[in-house]
Formats: C-alpha cells, sequence, structure tokens
C-alpha cells in the first residue's frame, strides 16, 4: 500500500485539484459521454463550478492525508489485516468520490454513489475480527442502501417529468408543486442519511470510531459533503428555485441536528466517537445555512440567499480542513498511546508537543473562534439569520432569532467540548501507563496535521479571496455573486453592507501576533517579573496524583443534569471484591429506543408475517406470481 497506493492516491489528489481549482476561478463547465453504462444510457460527466469546488475539495483533503498515511498504516503491517485490502478500497472510494460529483446524469451518479458506499463499508469492517466492527459496517451499509433507495426515488420522480434520466432533461423539466416537494423530501431523507443529519445519524457515530483514522478524516472531511454536493445539485441545479417552505425544513433539521450533535458530542469519553458526534453538528451546521439561503430565495430576497449559501460552502470547506485535522489527530494519539478512552490519557502534550500544538489550532478551529477558518463560516451564518426583520412573516421573524440563539448555544458548547477533549487528553498528569510511555509521531504525521493546521489559519485570515472564488457557484446556481461582501477589498469583510457588519480576519490576526510580540519582548527584558516555581503548600495531605484530576464524566456532568432528558443515562455504584466503591456510567443515544428499535421491530413482525407465504407449494407461488403481474398491468394500464 505504501510504495503503490499512497502515490497513486497523490497524484489523482493533485489532478482534482487543479481541475477543480481551474473549473472554480475561469468558471467553466465541460461536458464529455465516457464508454461506460448501457447502449441507451451512456456515463455522461460534467465539469463546472460547483463540482470543480467539491473536486478541488477532495483532491486536497485525499493529497494532505497521503502524507499521514504511510506511517499510521505501518502498525497493521505485523497484524491479521490485509494491507492490500486496504489500499484497494480505499482507491475505489476516492474514485468512487469524485464521480460522483463528475456525474451529469442519474444513472452514472447512483452507480458512483454505490460504489462509494460499498467501498467504504469494507473499510469501516477492516479489521472485521472485532464483534464493535462487524456491527458498525451493517448498519453503515443498512442505511446507506435505504438513503441510496429514497435518492433512486426522487430521481425517479425527475426522470418522469424530464423523460429522461440525463441533469440537462431534469433541468428542463418543470414539475408541479406538490411533486417537486416530493422529490425534495426523497432527496433530502437520502442525502441526509449520508450526511449524518438528525434523527438519521445513527451510523455516523458507530461507523467513525472503528475505521481507521485516515479513513475516519476521508470520510467524515469528504465523504460528508459529497452527500450535501448532492442536496445542492438536486435542490438548487434540478430542481430550480427553492420553496421557503423547503428553507423551513432544512432550517429546523438542521439547528436539531447541529444542538444534539454537540450535546451528544459533550457526553463521549471515546475521542473518535466525540469527533464524530461533532460532525452531526457542522453538518446541521451547513444545513442551518442551506435553509436560511433557501427561506430568503423563496421570499425574494437573493442577496440574503446567497450569503446563507456562501456561509454553507464555507463551512463545508472549513469542516473538512478542521475535521480532518482532528481525526488525524485522534489517530495520532491512537497511534502513540494506544488509547481512545479520554479518562486513559492525560500529560500528552508534555511527550507529543508538536502533535498537542496542531491539535489545539484543531480546537480553536473547530470551536469557531478568530482569526480561524471556523468563525468566519458562522459568522456569516449569524449575519444571514440576523436578517429576520426583511421578512413579512412574523411567524418567519420568530423563527430565524430563535434558531440564531440555538446556533449561539451551539457554539458555546461545542467550545466547552474541545476545551474538555484538549484538557482531559493533553494537559494535567498522565492518567495511565501507556499515556506515560507516548512519544511523537513519525515526520510525516506531523507535517499532515501541521498543513491541516496552516489551511485552517489560511481560511480564516483571507476570507474576502475564498468568497470570490466561491462566486463562480452562486452565479451558476442562484444567478446571483456576494459582491458587495468583498467591496472594501481583501482586508474588510462585510456580508450585508459596512454600516450592517464587517470584520476584518488580518487585522485580528495582526493584533494577536501584536500581544504576543510585545509580550515575548517584555519577558525578555525583565519588564515582567518571571514566576517562580515550586511545590505549594499542601496543607498536610500528599502530592496530587492523576487521580485528584477532573475526568472526562466528571467535566461534563454539569451539562448532564441541565439537559438530561435528551439522553438515557444510567448510573450504578457497585463494590469490587475489596469493597471499593466503583462508579459506572452509561450515557445511550436515546434515539435507538424510540426511533430506530421500534423500526427494527416493526420490520421483523412483518418479515415473520411474509415467511407465511413460503408454502413449499408451486401452484400457490405461480397464483402469486399471476395476482402481481395482473395487479401491475393494472397500474400501468
Amino acid at each position: 500500500m505504501r510504495v503503490v497506493v499512497i502515490p497513486l492516491m497523490a497524484i489523482s489528489a493533485v489532478f482534482a485539484v487543479v481541475a477543480g481549482f481551474a473549473a472554480l476561478q475561469q468558471e467553466l463547465s465541460l461536458t464529455a459521454t465516457l464508454p461506460l453504462g448501457l447502449p441507451w444510457l451512456p456515463w455522461q460527466i460534467r465539469l463546472d463550478s460547483t463540482s470543480g469546488f467539491f473536486l478541488m475539495l477532495i483532491g486536497l483533503v485525499t493529497l494532505l492525508i497521503t502524507f499521514y498515511a504511510p506511517a499510521y498504516v505501518r502498525e497493521f503491517e505485523s497484524g491479521q489485516d490485509s494491507l492490500p485490502a486496504l489500499g484497494g478500497f480505499t482507491g475505489i472510494f476516492l474514485a468512487g468520490m469524485q464521480m460522483v460529483v463528475l456525474a451529469d446524469g442519474a444513472f452514472a451518479f447512483m452507480v458512483s454513489w454505490e460504489v462509494m458506499s460499498l467501498s467504504s463499508y469494507f473499510l469501516v469492517t477492516f479489521q472485521h475480527e472485532k464483534p464493535e466492527n462487524r456491527r458498525a459496517g451493517f448498519i453503515y451499509l443498512l442505511m446507506a442502501h435505504v438513503g441510496g433507495l429514497s435518492i433512486l426515488l426522487g430521481f425517479g420522480v425527475m426522470a418522469a417529468f424530464g423523460h429522461g434520466f440525463a441533469f440537462d432533461a431534469m433541468r428542463a423539466a418543470t414539475l408541479p408543486t406538490t411533486w417537486a416537494s416530493i422529490a425534495f423530501a426523497l432527496a433530502l431523507f437520502g442525502f441526509g442519511m449520508k450526511a449524518g443529519l438528525l434523527p438519521i445519524h445513527a451510523w455516523l457515530p458507530e461507523a467513525h470510531p472503528v475505521a481507521p483514522s485516515h479513513i475516519s478524516a476521508l470520510m467524515s472531511g469528504v465523504m460528508l459533503k459529497v452527500a450535501v454536493y448532492g442536496l445542492l445539485r438536486f435542490t438548487w441545479d434540478l430542481l430550480g428555485n427553492p420553496l421557503w417552505q423547503w428553507g423551513v425544513v432544512l432550517l429546523l433539521v438542521g439547528a436539531a441536528s447541529a444542538l444534539a450533535g454537540v450535546l451528544f458530542a459533550m457526553m463521549q469519553q471515546d475521542i473518535k466517537r466525540l469527533l464524530a458526534y461533532s460532525s452531526v453538528e457542522n453538518i446541521g451546521i451547513i444545513f442551518m445555512a442551506l435553509g436560511l439561503s433557501a427561506l430568503f430565495s423563496g421570499t425574494g430576497h437573493p442577496v440574503l440567499a446567497t450569503i446563507g449559501f456562501v456561509a454553507a460552502l464555507y463551512h463545508a470547506l472549513n469542516h473538512a480542513m478542521f475535521k480532518s485535522l482532528m481525526f488525524l489527530g485522534a489517530g495520532a494519539v491512537l497511534h502513540a498511546s494506544h488509547e481512545r478512552n479520554l479518562d486513559q490519557m492525560g500529560g500528552l502534550l508534555r511527550r507529543m508537543p508538536w502533535t498537542g500544538l496542531f491539535v489545539l489550532l484543531g480546537c480553536i478551529s473547530i470551536s469557531a473562534l478568530p482569526p480561524f477558518n471556523g468563525f468566519v463560516s458562522e459568522w456569516l451564518t449569524f449575519q444571514t439569520a440576523l436578517q429576520a426583520w426583511t421578512m413579512d412573516s412574523g411567524i418567519l421573524r420568530i423563527l430565524l432569532p430563535v434558531t440564531a440563539a440555538v446556533l449561539a448555544l451551539t457554539g458555546a458548547i461545542a467550545a466547552a467540548t474541545f476545551v474538555k477533549l484538549y484538557g482531559i487528553a493533553f494537559l494535567g498528569r498522565a492518567r495511565s501507563r501507556h499515556a506515560r510511555r507516548a512519544r511523537e509521531v513519525p515526520f510525516g504525521m506531523r507535517f499532515s496535521l501541521g498543513s491541516f493546521s496552516l489551511m485552517c489559519l489560511l481560511l480564516g485570515i483571507f476570507p474576502t479571496q475564498v468568497i470570490s472564488l466561491l462566486g463562480g457557484i452562486t452565479n451558476q446556481l442562484m444567478g446571483q455573486r456576494l459582491a458587495q461582501a468583498t467591496a472594501h477589498g481583501w482586508l474588510w469583510l462585510t456580508p450585508v453592507s459596512a454600516e450592517t457588519a464587517s470584520y476584518s480576519a488580518p487585522l485580528v490576526f495582526a493584533g494577536a501576533l501584536g500581544i504576543w510580540w510585545i509580550a515575548q519582548g517584555l519577558l525578555r527584558r525583565g519588564r515582567v517579573r518571571k514566576i517562580r516555581r515550586g511545590d505549594p503548600w499542601d496543607c498536610g495531605f500528599g502530592m496530587p496524583d492523576a487521580r485528584m484530576q477532573y475526568t472526562a464524566v466528571a467535566f461534563a456532568q454539569p451539562m448532564r443534569r441541565v439537559f438530561s432528558t435528551l439522553f438515557d443515562v444510567k448510573e450504578s455504584i457497585e463494590q469490587d471484591k475489596a469493597e471499593i466503591p466503583r462508579y459506572t456510567l452509561t450515557i445511550h443515544d436515546p434515539l435507538w429506543y424510540r426511533f430506530y428499535l421500534p423500526i427494527g421491530r416493526l420490520v421483523d413482525a412483518s418479515a415473520r408475517r411474509i415467511v407465511r407465504l413460503q408454502s413449499g407449494n408451486v401452484r400457490i407461488y405461480l397464483g402469486w406470481s399471476l395476482a402481481t403481474l395482473v395487479i401491475l398491468l393494472w397500474l400501468i394500464s
């Protein structure tokens, strides 16, 4: 894998970045027909601004991961797992994602979508000897096929009115409002399931933790964005102008996903499971921005709709960068300490200073703190939501500030979540033998982490250049550019107008550097008295040890109490043989018991009834076939 597959991945990633950037910058629209598919249904591909942006995103994340993967997969060489299988399915997975964003017809799109889903299933179950991996793979594959069937039905509705499976035929079709809403609902269910929207997110916190860390980065950082691309292409391109009612649905589902995702993330002790739930939160923020865009577009405010759309695209790009960084950072911790439980870590900053620095930058980015990239896209989302006064409907004027408040609460809890992650894992004292023996990861892994950290910083410092680059997408899908956002040059970002709100990321960054430089200068000159370190008065107690530190469970306890109705919490105190009390806490996603298990029992009961049809009598089977044929002929005629 390290000799053949990873160099090929790097080469394909470079081509994807170059082609995507050229299409985005020059606003190209290139089409071609591949010698694949069926005689009457060929594969059609298209490279335009929208597909170019997501192709560039796939290529950029893949390219940076190729520096990380060789050292990370080396530990699998001595195990029983097949490295050729890992490399082969990774290549197929990347090819499937690239073909999805290039497809210009429903047939090519669905084949590529299934290739992406099936190959990622084998990556999730790479270490298939573990029962939890097989369970996660089954859940993922089941939900992927249910979502794929929903997308196929959505394309079927479009094809019925467009009289063809090519996207050009679907664009030219005129759908009645009812059928357009049905197609949108099917697409939202299918793409939302792949993206991890609430309540159809169950596969995500199961699959991401068990996959290899660089695969988790690709799935969370890239595959979820391919699902976002699918919804954008289906709704804004094929269906045309979205209805404002669709925007309300997107806004509410996005707000629920963002808040529930970050609350579930706060409760986790497994570092990769925490990051997986955080992806649910960030996908929710993207869908909130898309909902605002559809809402303003349907009510006749094209400029505000464009701001929301740009905010969604920007956050998709930002999430690809900082979530890939965080998953790779978690993989570095796992590689060095062989621990995924936060309560078994601690003190890693002393042993892994470079990894600790890069993960800290990722935590700042994902917490939406300036001058890093997460702040810009969430600030644009806030600026869109705060324009509620332009709405004529009183209900919508109330809804938008409420969702903005939900977004603010989500941001605050996200900051607390990543304070918990970084503080428990990297600060304090080591809580286990593995954490005490951890060492810094190889250079390739550190280079990849540093590159993602640099991208997070650059995307935060130069937002006007990024927004100018995204103008080709908004012009293609909405016929509108966000010219006023960059009207004051590269120094100031003014999405609505300079009088309404403005933000200067370069000045914020320069101010932070200036404060740091002054502080360092004062320390060097002795103007600030250095702190003398020594043992504090211990009041007669012994020296503090790792057991006296906050745990991940204790850190989240206040939030767990406040939002106790949202969790299925089981607490117990047991005594071991030495009669030492042991506290046990188990937190389950309540949707398992309130949503998924009832559906599972219903399907199981239905299957048991259908089994009765298998009598073993050929004449009865022929009778059922004849009855089915008669019903179908009646429906068709």
